[in-house]
């Protein structure tokens, strides 16, 4: 089967990308690890990093790729099998999966989506960094720390209270 998807070299997208097994904490256990592939994959094959949450069974990342690039699903690739392969086996896996050397720890697929336009970008960063409030996970987006939202607070694009009421209840 053959995935229509939006491919512009040089595009902005928003990507969200699951784990096979919704419940886990693998992501988050394992987010040292998770942020050093990551690394590995941008120094081999850049791209911009607008906004990034890892969540216990899934993250949420709003990337742009370089000029003429549109190969963002090799990134993903790279950066999934890039941490599987760090990680002690011991999910199950179906034989499909087995006869692919596929481990089972991810969905096989992601969903993108090509960012349109400047408010389109503002609404998919702030989608991400209230993402853990959206899921219970923290009362305030700055409480999480698998957050680019304290990078963005660090380098005052945003306050460390961005979308809490003076009364600490989140706002969406």
């Amino acid at each position: 089967m053959r995935y229509r998807r939006s491919i512009v070299p040089g595009g902005c997208y928003f990507f969200t990308v699951n784990l096979a097994e919704r419940g886990s904490r693998l992501l988050v256990d394992n987010a040292y690890l998770l942020k050093k592939v990551v690394r590995e994959v941008r120094a081999r094959h850049p791209f911009e990093v607008h906004a990034w949450v890892t969540m216990p069974d899934h993250l949420h990342a709003v990337l742009t790729l370089p000029e003429g690039d549109d190969r963002f699903a090799m990134r993903w690739s790279l950066i999934k099998s890039g941490f599987s392969k760090r990680i002690e086996a011991d999910e199950g896996t179906t034989e499909s999966r087995r006869q692919n050397g596929e481990r089972g720890i991810w969905q096989r697929r992601f969903w993108e989506h090509l960012i349109r336009d400047d408010g389109d970008l503002q609404r998919h960063v702030d989608y991400v960094h209230y993402n853990p409030v959206k899921h219970g996970l923290v009362g305030r987006p700055s409480d999480w720390p698998f957050s680019s939202l304290h990078r963005h607070v660090r380098l005052g694009a945003m306050s460390a209270d961005w979308c809490v009421a003076t009364d600490r209840r989140a706002v969406g």
